[in-house]
């Protein structure tokens, strides 16, 4: 993706540019890392916000400043916003499944509201807040969802999609009282560099080592997450306050999913699509035996419940205001799957 030029009111000499100091939550996960690496190829420098035991794999040996902090201790991050302009606020709850829903909602809603307190107080001039496709793709007749359909807090199935609902509840109150605030609503991003694996890079490793028998008849939205996370440096630099932007690329239902990395690994497609009502089943009962056995499912209920409709949007929007332009998402499956090979991640060969 070609650089841009900033907006309106933001550095326009290079000494000046090189003077913002970036704050990227999540800068050990999925997309933050690739966040980071997109705002380390711009003029500035990056600080990343984790928590002591966190780890930063995923950007080790980057010249990021790595400041201690927690979401849930607004003082901790009052010391790492200390100088920040910019906040990419990336980190998040991603599990479909907890023994203690809780921790989900005070990770993703609190930590967001304390996040966006404090970013207030040090005077940053520009919030991105990372939210997701969950909040926007509910069922409606007609058109493909847009930012612009509706949706309420009922429309959401399970705690993380209730959680990132009310975190974006938060943010966007933030900016109907002023604060300078973007969301981003990322589809379901692929790729390299996903070394605890999102719920669909599983999927992906699953497939690779001949665990993917069947399917059901859903789809997603796919798209690299490399562009995802320019989509976040255009929306700081050129996204209206306020306003929700999708970051995603082509539909695809599962099955076109599955043939792609069939032609791109050798490996064969899964052959039967089997009824919502049987996959239900399947993940309730993996559910009462992971629970006697004291792990965590691997069929989570809430996200079969997820996947009984298509999560196809229409990211137009993006495209028109922010120049977003996200590149073959075959591609992306092809670099996820080569990269989960070479990382050690399939050992059915």
């Amino acid at each position: 993706m070609e650089p841009h030029q900033p907006a309106p009111g933001a550095p326009s000499t290079v000494s000046q540019q090189q003077s913002v100091i970036s704050l990227v939550t999540g800068a050990g996960g999925f997309v933050g890392s690739h966040v980071v690496r997109a705002l380390l190829g711009r003029p500035g420098c990056v600080r990343a916000l984790a928590r002591p035991a966190s780890g930063l794999k995923a950007i080790e040996g980057l010249e990021v400043e790595r400041v201690e902090g927690d979401l849930r201790d607004i003082s901790s991050l009052r010391a790492a916003l200390r100088g920040v302009r910019h906040v990419y606020h990336v980190a998040a709850d991603y599990r479909l499944w907890s023994k203690n829903p809780k921790e989900i909602y005070e990770n993703n809603v609190e930590g967001t509201r304390n996040l966006l307190r404090a970013a207030a107080e040090a005077g940053a001039d520009r919030f991105v807040y990372t939210s997701t496709v969950g909040t926007i793709a509910v069922p409606r007749e007609g058109a493909l969802p847009n930012e612009t359909t509706p949706a309420g807090l009922d429309d959401m199935t399970g705690h993380y999609k209730r959680s990132k609902f009310l975190a974006e509840q938060e943010a966007l109150r933030a900016s109907q009282e002023g604060f300078p605030v973007v969301i981003v609503n990322p589809t379901t991003p692929v790729g390299p560099g996903d070394w605890k694996p999102t719920p669909t890079g599983q999927m992906i490793v699953d497939f690779l080592n001949g665990r993917m028998p069947a399917y059901v008849d859903s789809g997603l939205n796919v798209v690299a997450v490399e562009d995802v996370a320019q989509g976040h440096l255009l929306a700081a630099e050129r996204g209206r306050v306020g306003e929700r932007y999708l970051l995603g690329g082509k539909n695809m239902t599962l099955k076109e999913i599955f043939t792609a990395l069939a032609r791109l690994s050798g490996r064969p497609a899964p052959r039967w699509q089997i009824p919502y009502a049987l996959a239900l089943a399947a993940g309730s009962l993996d559910g009462a035996i992971s629970a006697f056995a004291g792990r965590a499912p691997r069929i989570p209920v809430e996200g079969v419940r997820m996947a009984r409709y298509k999560m196809f949007v229409d990211c137009s929007k993006a495209m028109r205001e922010l120049d977003f332009r996200p590149g073959p998402a075959e591609d992306a499956l092809g670099r996820a799957a080569a990269w989960y090979l070479e990382q050690g991640y399939v050992t059915q060969r």
